[in-house]
C-alpha cells in the first residue's frame, strides 16, 4: 500500500509498526520520494482491520491524504514487521510537516533535571520540532536536513533506532552530548565566556560541558538588555516589555516607529493577564502551529502586576501575542521570571528577518546588544504567523493575517484540477508564491515585499526550494497584470512556460472561492489599497461578479485623484484633501447613462470659438484636525495637483478612502503614515461600538464607461465633515463610517446577487482585514439570506493572492481543454 500526505517525520513509520505487531502481521514500512510504502501480509480479517485502522490512529502531525492499496501474492515466510531503509529514487512528491510546538512529554523532559535533556534547549520527537525550516529534501532523513552534520551518540542512535520509542527515527533527535550548542554571543561576534555553566552534569560522562546560554541571555534582558534570539525560521529582537526606555530604544535602533511589536509571554494565564481571550483565540494560542495572536487588551489595563510598555502597540487596542514554541523560548521566558518579552523580526524595518549566523552578526549588531545563538542551520527562513478571530456566520474563527511558520509548507486543496503544473507569483506587498500540481496547491511563506534585493532573492530562493522540495516543474505561470511588480517581472523572466496574466482583485475573488471548494459564480466585494485594473488604472473598492475563469466588474467606489501617486498611501492628508475636492456640495451624483437608444448630442458649430475654461475653484479648506500639522502652501499645491490631475492618477481604492476619514479625524498616521495600513487601523480602533448610527453611502447609477454601480461616498465624506464640525467624537464619527460601508456593501451585494441568481458572496482584500468592517457586512449579509464566504487558510490581503492565481489559471486551462 501507499500512504501519501504528510506522513513523513511524523512518527508514521513507528506507528505503522506499532499497528502491524498489534495485528500480527508480517511484512515492512518504509520512506521513499512519494511518501510511505508498506507491504502488510497475515489473516484476510487483520489485513482488513489494519486498513480501518490505519488512518483513524495516525499520531497527530500525520495528514493521511490517500491510501492506495493492491493485493500481492504471499510470501508467506513467517518473519516479522520490520522498517526498512528509505528509498532515495524517482521524483519526489512527499509532503514535510510544518514545524511545531513542542509537545507535553518533550516540556516535561525540559524542566525534569533528572532527565539528560534537562534545560537542553533542542530537544524534540516525532510529535514535535523543526520540519520545515531544517528540510533541504526529501526523503525526510537526518542526512537531508540541517542536523546531517550531528553525528547521534550512542544514547540517542539507541532511541532512534527503537521502533517503540517516541524518538524512532525522529530526524532532528539529538542531545546536550551531541546536537546543536546555544552560545550568547556580545555585537561583535565574541562569545560571552562567563556564561553559567549547566548545573544539572546528566547525560554521559564524556559529554561536553554544556554552557548555559539562555539563561544568561535571560539576565541580561532582565537587566534591559536588547537579545536577538535565533529561533526556528530566523531571527527575534528581544527585550523585556515592561521597561518603557528599552523599548524605545529597540524601536529606535530598528527604525519601526509605530508598528505595534509581538510579545511572548510564559503561559495562557500570563496572556489572560494583559488582555481578553476567548475559546477561539485560547485555542489557537495553544494550537501546534503557535501563530501570533491578536486580542483585545483587558478593560481593567491588566491583571495586578501586569504590564506592558505603552511603546509596545502604541495606541492600539489590541496586543500580538505567542506561546513558546521551542525548547529554547520555553527555558528563555522560564528564565525571565514571567516578565513578557518582546519578540519582534530580527531585521531593520522592510528588510527580510535574519537566518544565516554572518548576516545576523552583520546586520543586527548594531540593533542588538547581544545574540543568542546557536549551531543549527535554517534552511529556510520563516516568519511568525499571525491571526485575528472575527465571528461570521454566528461563529467566532480564524482569519489569518499572515500564513508562515506553523502552517507552511501543508497543502490546500484545489476545487479542480490542476491539469499542468502550475507557478503562481503573486503580487509586490507581502508576498508569497504558490505551485500546484493535481488537486493540490502549495502556497509558501510569507516572503515580505518584494521591493529590495535580499527580498526578492529570498522570493527566487523560496521558489526554487519549493519546486525541489514537490517535484513541480511549472508549465504555467501566473502573474498579476501590473508591469512593474517584480514578481510579474519573474514570472516573465521564465523560460519555456506559458504565462496567465490574472487581475488583482479577480485573484482575490478566486482565492476564497477557492479554499471553500466552489467554481459556482459569486459576488465579491474586495477591498482593499491598490491593484491594476483592466483599464490600467488604480482600482481598490470593488464590486465584482464571477468565478474561478473571468469576472465582471459591477460596482466600484467612484474615481478620485490620488495625488503623487503612491506617496498619498505615506501621507493619508493628501487623500482628504483629494476627496474633499471631490465632494464638493456643487458634486452631484452623477447622472444615470441615457438609454443606447438616445441619439447623440449635436456637434457645436465648426466655427464656434472653444468654451473658456471654468475659474480653478478654491482649495478646500485645511480641516481643523489637520490645522498646525500641514503648511498651508502644502495644502494648496497638493489641492491643485488633485483638482488638475496632475501627477494624480485616478484610484477607486477602499484603502484610501479610509485614509481620508482617518486624516480628517486627525489621527495619528494623518500627517505620515509610518507602515501600511497604519492611518485605516487607527480609525478602526477608535470607532464606539455602542453607536448605532451610519452615515449615508447611497449607491448611484454610473456614468458611460463606468462600473454599474457607483459607491457615491462623496455624501458620505460630506456627513463625516458636518459631524466633526459640530464637535462630534472622532469615535461616533468612525462609528458612522464603518457602518455606512458595511450597510452600502450589503445592499449592493444583495442586489448584484439577486440579478445574476446567486447566493455566494465573498469578502476579501486587506480592508476586510478589518474586523469591524467585516463583521458588520457579514451580518448585514446573511440577515438578507446570503451565504458568506470569507477567508479561512489564507489571509484576505495580498499573501493570498498567489493561491487566486493559480486556481484561476488552472480553471482556465481546464476551461481551454474542454
Amino acid at each position: 500500500m501507499r500512504v501519501e500526505g504528510v506522513v513523513q517525520g511524523v512518527g508514521f513509520r513507528p506507528y505503522v509498526f506499532r499497528l502491524a505487531e498489534e495485528l500480527g502481521l508480517a511484512g515492512f514500512v518504509l520512506n521513499d520520494v512519494h511518501g510511505v510504502l508498506a507491504e502488510v501480509e497475515g489473516e484476510d480479517a487483520a489485513v482488513a482491520r489494519f486498513l480501518a485502522l490505519l488512518p483513524e490512529r495516525a499520531p497527530p502531525l500525520a495528514r493521511v491524504e490517500g491510501v492506495a492499496v493492491r493485493d500481492l501474492d504471499p510470501v508467506g515466510d513467517g518473519g516479522a514487521f520490520a522498517i526498512v531503509e528509505s528509498v532515495a529514487g524517482g521524483t519526489p512528491d512527499a509532503r514535510v510537516s510544518p514545524d511545531t510546538a513542542t509537545c507535553d512529554d518533550c516540556l516535561a523532559e525540559l524542566s525534569d533535571p533528572a532527565d539528560r535533556r534537562f534545560r537542553y534547549p533542542f530537544l524534540n520527537c516525532t510529535n514535535c520540532g523543526p520540519r520545515f525550516t531544517i528540510v533541504r529534501g526529501v526523503p525526510y532523513d537526518r542526512p537531508a536536513t540541517t542536523m546531517a552534520s550531528f553525528a547521534m551518540c550512542a544514547a540517542c542512535r539507541a532511541e532512534y533506532d527503537d521502533p517503540r520509542d517516541r524518538r524512532f527515527h525522529a530526524q532532528p533527535n539529538a542531545c546536550p552530548a551531541c546536537g546543536p550548542r546555544a552560545r550568547l554571543l556580545d555585537a561583535e561576534g565574541r562569545e560571552i565566556a562567563d556564561a553559567p555553566a549547566s548545573p544539572d552534569a546528566v547525560g554521559p560522562a564524556d559529554a561536553p560541558a554544556f554552557p548555559d546560554a539562555v539563561a544568561a541571555a535571560a539576565a541580561e534582558l532582565l537587566a534591559g538588555r536588547i537579545v536577538a534570539v535565533k529561533g526556528v525560521g530566523g531571527y527575534h529582537l528581544a527585550c523585556r516589555a515592561d521597561e518603557e526606555r528599552v523599548v524605545a530604544a529597540l524601536r529606535a535602533r530598528k527604525r519601526r516607529e509605530q508598528r505595534p511589536f509581538a510579545l511572548m509571554v510564559a503561559s495562557v494565564a500570563a496572556a489572560r493577564a494583559l488582555v481578553e481571550l476567548g475559546e477561539a483565540e485560547e485555542r489557537l494560542l495553544c494550537s501546534r502551529a503557535r501563530p501570533i495572536v491578536l486580542a483585545a487588551r483587558r478593560a481593567d489595563g491588566g491583571a495586578a502586576g501586569a504590564r506592558v510598555a505603552d511603546a509596545v502597540a502604541p495606541g492600539a487596542p489590541e496586543l500580538g501575542l505567542m506561546l513558546p514554541y521551542t525548547p529554547l523560548h520555553q527555558l528563555l521566558l522560564t528564565d525571565a521570571g514571567g516578565v513578557p518579552l518582546v519578540m519582534t523580526s530580527g531585521n531593520v524595518s522592510d528588510e527580510p528577518i535574519a537566518f544565516d549566523d554572518a548576516e545576523a552578526l552583520r546586520r543586527l549588531g548594531a540593533i542588538a546588544d547581544l545574540l543568542l545563538v546557536h549551531d543549527r542551520p535554517i534552511a529556510t527562513r520563516t516568519d511568525d504567523s499571525v491571526m485575528r478571530v472575527v465571528e461570521v456566520a454566528g461563529a467566532r474563527r480564524p482569519l489569518p493575517l499572515r500564513r508562515s511558520r506553523g502552517f507552511v509548507p501543508d497543502g490546500i486543496a484545489l476545487p479542480l484540477t490542476a491539469t499542468r503544473p502550475i507557478l503562481a507569483c503573486g503580487a509586490e506587498l507581502k508576498s508569497t508564491f504558490c505551485l500546484a500540481k493535481g488537486t493540490t496547491a502549495w502556497v509558501g511563506h510569507h516572503i515580505g515585499d518584494l521591493q529590495n534585493y535580499a527580498t526578492e532573492r529570498s522570493f527566487r530562493d523560496g521558489i526554487a526550494h519549493f519546486e525541489r522540495l514537490f517535484a513541480v516543474t511549472p508549465q504555467l505561470v501566473a502573474h498579476d497584470l501590473h508591469p512593474d511588480y517584480r514578481s510579474t517581472a519573474y514570472a516573465l523572466e521564465r523560460e519555456g512556460v506559458e504565462t496567465v496574466a490574472v487581475q488583482h482583485h479577480h485573484a482575490h475573488l478566486a482565492a476564497c472561492l477557492a479554499e471553500h471548494g466552489e467554481t459556482g459564480t459569486a459576488v465579491g466585494a474586495i477591498y482593499d489599497g491598490t491593484g491594476l485594473g483592466t483599464d490600467g488604472t488604480v482600482w481598490g473598492g470593488e464590486l465584482l461578479l464571477g468565478d474561478l475563469t473571468g469576472f465582471a466588474r459591477v460596482g466600484s467606489l467612484p474615481p478620485v485623484s490620488l495625488p503623487g501617486g503612491d506617496r498619498a498611501a505615506r501621507e493619508p492628508w493628501r487623500m482628504a484633501c483629494a476627496w474633499l475636492i471631490a465632494a464638493r456640495e456643487d458634486a452631484a451624483p452623477p447622472a444615470a447613462a441615457p438609454p443606447a437608444a438616445a441619439p447623440p448630442a449635436a456637434a457645436p458649430p465648426a466655427a464656434a470659438p472653444p468654451a473658456a475654461a471654468p475659474p480653478a475653484a478654491a482649495p478646500p479648506p485645511i480641516p481643523p484636525a489637520l490645522a498646525g500639522r500641514i503648511a498651508p502652501e502644502r495644502w494648496a499645491a497638493i489641492a491643485r495637483m488633485a483638482a488638475s490631475g496632475f501627477a494624480s492618477p485616478p484610484t477607486t481604492s477602499m484603502g484610501r478612502l479610509f485614509d481620508a476619514v482617518a486624516a480628517l479625524c486627525g489621527m495619528r498616521a494623518a500627517v505620515a503614515a509610518t507602515y501600511e495600513g497604519q492611518a485605516a487601523i487607527e480609525l478602526e480602533a477608535i470607532a464606539d461600538r455602542a453607536e448605532r448610527g451610519a452615515y449615508e453611502l447611497p449607491l448611484a447609477p454610473a456614468p458611460p464607461g463606468a462600473p454599474p454601480l457607483l459607491l457615491y461616498a462623496h455624501v458620505t465624506i460630506r456627513q463625516v465633515v458636518a459631524d466633526l464640525a459640530a464637535g462630534t467624537q472622532t469615535g461616533v464619527v468612525s462609528a458612522r463610517f464603518h457602518r455606512a460601508l458595511a450597510t452600502a456593501t450589503a445592499t449592493a451585494c444583495a442586489q448584484v446577487a439577486s440579478d445574476a441568481g446567486t447566493d455566494l458572496v465573498v469578502l476579501s482584500g486587506g480592508v476586510f482585514q478589518n474586523r469591524l468592517l467585516l463583521e458588520e457586512t457579514a451580518a448585514r449579509l446573511q440577515a438578507a439570506g446570503l451565504h458568506v464566504l470569507v477567508p479561512l487558510q489564507l489571509p484576505p490581503n495580498d499573501g493570498g493572492i498567489s493561491y487566486g492565481q493559480a486556481a484561476v489559471a488552472a480553471a482556465r486551462d481546464a476551461a481551454a481543454a474542454a
